[in-house]
């Protein structure tokens, strides 16, 4: 399975993953979001949530 990583530099915090995989990512008080539970992309679509996100923050890694 492949696991979620983001670029927080990149990340603006648009809240557009945890919108696709609220089991996956969460948006933290610093605005930016996070992976909380990487194991949970096989209940939801993170390459979905990869795709979406405005600023190409989100890669997936083997």
């Amino acid at each position: 399975m492949k696991k979620p990583i983001i670029d927080y530099d990149l990340c603006i915090g648009c809240g557009s993953c945890v919108e696709v995989c609220p089991e996956v990512f969460e948006l933290k008080d610093d605005g930016k979001a996070y992976v909380i539970k990487a194991e949970k992309c096989s209940t939801c679509n993170c390459e979905d949530a990869a795709s979406i996100c405005p600023v190409e923050a989100i890669t997936l890694k083997d």
